[in-house]
């Protein structure tokens, strides 16, 4: 009988590895490190992505009047994250929420034109890590996180990591964005599917995805009719075909 019981042992033994998997290696998921060689995060007891993976439309659609394409020269530079523009906006007042569930890991506050803007870095377990910049309000939740940033210098941009918030789809994260002074509303969105990816990667193309077929159907559609924002580079990408 003894041979039976040490099986059932290391059997249970698995399961409670198993279930345990994602919590030992919370951390080093939650940041999307990428471990030895290309090991999947998946092996170090990460969930899976939602299949089919579907990102709640992080504004009101029907306040947008024109789409930042990703992955397209912008200003003199590549920009592998989109946004959105609300040019018929009487003033900066546009909720921002959570695209799906996840935790606030990096965050930056930094001065543009005179403003005070706030950039988030947000991650699901499963390797999706999203972005918003350009944000001009932030609900009470968030106001407390950034009190521990750094002072916000002209043009530094540079995140800080910063003890995980989590956040549910849905949830209220900004309720102004985009710059008052001169009445420019919008705000940069970018997502980025760092599964078996370094996080820490320099290039700014390493993975960045097109958001547009993330979206619910009749909001990929909405957002695939709009014009494009960028007077120069229109809807060419190179990561939207």
């Amino acid at each position: 009988m003894l041979p039976k019981v040490i099986i059932g042992v290391i059997f249970v033994g698995a399961i409670i590895f198993l279930g345990l998997g994602f919590l030992e290696h919370r951390d080093e998921i939650l940041q999307n490190i990428k471990p030895k060689g290309n090991t999947p995060l998946q092996s170090l007891g990460a969930p899976s992505c939602p299949n089919p993976l579907i990102l709640q439309t992080p504004v009101d659609l029907n306040l947008v009047t024109s789409i930042l394409y990703p992955g397209q020269e912008r200003g003199g530079e590549y920009k592998p994250h989109g946004g959105f523009r609300f040019d018929n906006a009487q003033n900066n007042n546009i909720e921002v929420r959570a695209p799906i569930d996840s935790e606030l890991q990096d965050a930056s506050r930094y001065i543009e034109q005179g403003e005070v803007q706030y950039l988030f870095e947000f991650a699901h377990p499963c390797g999706i890590r999203y972005r918003f910049d350009h944000l001009l309000i932030l609900v009470p939740k968030f106001a407390e996180v950034v009190k521990s940033l750094p002072e916000p210098k002209e043009g530094d941009s540079r995140t800080t990591h910063v003890d995980p918030i989590s956040v549910k789809q849905g949830e209220v994260i900004a309720t102004a964005v985009g710059l008052k002074g001169n009445s420019n509303v919008f705000v940069d969105f970018g997502v980025y599917d760092m599964r078996g990816k370094d996080r820490f990667s320099q290039n700014p193309r390493e993975g960045a995805i097109c958001w547009f077929d993330l979206l619910p159907a009749s909001d990929s559609a909405k957002v695939k009719s709009l014009p494009p924002a960028d007077s120069v580079s229109g809807s060419q990408s190179d990561i939207c075909k």
